[in-house]
């Protein structure tokens, strides 16, 4: 099942969706404001672990090029910046 909220705030549409993308995953919502969007996976267990410690990990990429431009140009591999170039 799908749901989709969407709201004006500071003139740009906030929408958020969820049922659409990764069913794989426990959850997961696709979350638009203007031009930037991000989704937020999460996978769990039902089975309980013993202990009170809880293993948390948050994997970030960034997507982004400028047009006419591809990833692997804009990007050095080693230090995961923008590459530096020569004018």
């Amino acid at each position: 099942m799908e749901i989709t909220l969407k709201e004006e705030i500071g003139g740009k549409t906030l929408s958020i969706q969820t049922g659409k993308v990764a069913k794989q995953a426990s959850g997961s919502v696709v979350v638009q404001y203007g031009d930037t969007v991000v989704l937020v996976t999460v996978v769990s267990t039902h089975d309980a672990r013993p202990g009170d410690f809880v293993p948390l990990t948050v994997e970030y990429q960034e997507k982004i090029t400028r047009p006419g431009e591809s990833r692997a140009t804009t990007f050095a591999v080693k230090s995961g910046g923008p590459a530096k170039r020569k004018p």
